[in-house]
């Protein structure tokens, strides 16, 4: 099976600080691959390197490599959006634009690609509702605004607005912190039958949700404030939560700390 995603001694900084040092992991495709850790050891900021989503801070730069499919993302003629349009983003919170329609949502991404086909942006709209498991809920309503939808409902507005652009890869920041357990229960659903069609990497908090929605996982983990963030093991989620190859890897997931 080709790798998807090959990430090689990748640092990242912020202006002088250090923020994670010497990642290397491989994500393959048509899988779920969970990072954990304490908070403040780098796994989001490992996250949005993956799309060079952390370069909208100022004075944020990495080294190493991040390559898909053999292409490094950070090369000297790749444009940073298109980046992003390969590798789509969902984030923490739900973000949908709040006065824009549902349908307008989820187009949004291809209108600004050019795309103005009336028929086309309504056969995406609906795909990717589809894709979403949220036209059922608003195939009705479309043409009201996204900001009314549930908190919930709005995070899988978001996913729909991501996947309509037709990335290879998702990247999810922690998408169910702000949910109920009912939504939660949804996007983890979701996931599973995302990844039959895209590569997915998602943060999480919860030791359970990790275990519950992915093939493999990453634990990072912070030696001292003020040192960067370290990857510390990555194996299958079911070695990672059983038997672990890193004491520090088994004394985070039973709740020794972090």
């Amino acid at each position: 099976m080709a790798k998807r995603i090959d990430v090689k001694d990748l640092n990242i900084y912020y202006g002088k600080f250090h923020a994670v040092s010497d990642v290397s992991l491989t994500v393959l495709p048509r899988s779920v691959t969970a990072f954990i850790g304490p908070s403040g050891c780098g796994k989001s900021t490992v996250l949005r390197a993956l799309n060079r989503m952390h370069e909208v801070t100022p004075s944020a730069r990495v080294e190493g490599a991040v390559l898909l499919d053999g292409e490094d993302i950070y090369g000297a003629t790749i444009d940073p959006v298109g980046v992003r349009r390969t590798i789509g983003m969902v984030f923490q919170r739900p973000n949908p634009f709040p006065t824009m329609s549902i349908r307008d949502n989820v187009v949004a991404g291809l209108k600004l690609q050019g795309v103005r086909g009336k028929k086309e942006l309504e056969e995406v709209a609906e795909r990717s509702l589809r894709g979403a498991n949220l036209w059922n809920e608003v195939k009705d309503r479309l043409d009201k605004p996204g900001g009314g939808l549930s908190g919930g409902q709005q995070q899988r507005l978001c996913i729909a607005r991501a996947i309509a652009i037709s990335p290879d890869v998702l990247l999810m920041d922690e998408p169910c912190s702000a949910l109920d357990p009912i939504s939660t229960l949804a996007i983890e659903d979701l996931i599973s039958e995302l990844k039959k069609e895209f590569t997915i990497v998602i943060v999480t908090h919860n030791m359970q949700q990790a275990a519950r929605v992915s093939d493999q996982t990453a634990f990072f983990n912070l030696e001292a404030q003020g040192k960067p963030g370290k990857l510390i093991e990555i194996d299958e989620t079911e070695k990672i939560f059983s038997n672990p190859s890193q004491k520090s890897t088994e004394d985070y997931i039973s709740g020794r700390f972090g």
